[in-house]
């Protein structure tokens, strides 16, 4: 089973994405996670990707593509595969696509977690993080027990700049004009199915349960 996960940060895709790798003993693959080993690990792929990082510079979609399919080829996605972060542009999703075919692959499905822009402002924008432990809590979904105050050990929280909600604006913003037609994209080809992510996390992630036990069984 080979699943990519859409949707817009803040929509709750890499919560769910690991929920179904574990229920479905696949892979959880993100592109932070392969981006991360390959350096780590000093790969011919990692050392040319830190060189434009180094920069400040974006790596190139073919680098980002070799090191995806390079995941792909290891022995623990014999079965699939949870994608999350990639593709994330029209062009990345093609040659995904045609990387794919020339082995012998194909996605099963692109998920789409679909959430109204200001509520993922009203979810981001309430996250605190813990500066001492890097704890992390919600105002409203998981609050501390005093204010400001981090459960575990006590350290002050703070809000990080990327929850704030000028940056959310601005992340949207990305997400709608580059990554958000990938959802016509991947219904292009039939692969698209769309759960509505303003429900509760468990209640979304039965959602995607019930799509998925077609190609399960």
């Amino acid at each position: 089973m080979k699943i990519i996960m859409l949707g817009a940060p803040g929509a709750g895709k890499g919560t769910q994405a690991k929920k179904i790798a574990e229920k479905y003993k696949i892979p959880h693959i993100s592109t932070g996670d392969i981006f991360r080993a390959n350096i780590k690990n000093n790969t011919e792929l990692g050392a040319k990707a830190k060189e434009y990082m180094d920069q400040g510079l974006l790596v190139p979609d073919e680098i980002t593509l070799d090191m995806v399919m390079d995941r792909f080829a290891q022995d623990d996605c014999k079965n699939g595969y949870v994608l999350d972060g990639f593709p994330r542009t029209i062009p990345q999703a093609d040659a995904l696509n045609k990387a794919l075919v020339e082995v012998g692959e194909q996605i099963d499905y692109a998920i789409n977690i679909e959430v109204p822009d200001e509520l993922i402002v009203s979810r981001m924008s309430g996250r605190r993080a813990c500066v001492s432990c890097g704890g992390t809590y919600h105002v409203v979904f998981t609050p501390t027990k005093k204010e400001g105050i981090c459960d575990a050990c006590g350290g002050e929280l703070i809000i990080r700049d990327d929850d704030k909600p000028e940056t959310v604006a601005k992340r949207l913003n990305v997400y709608h004009n580059q990554t958000q037609p990938l959802i016509n994209y991947y219904h292009g080809l039939g692969l698209l199915e769309e759960v509505d992510g303003t429900k509760d996390a468990l209640e979304v992630f039965e959602d995607i349960i019930g799509i998925l036990g077609k190609v399960a069984q």
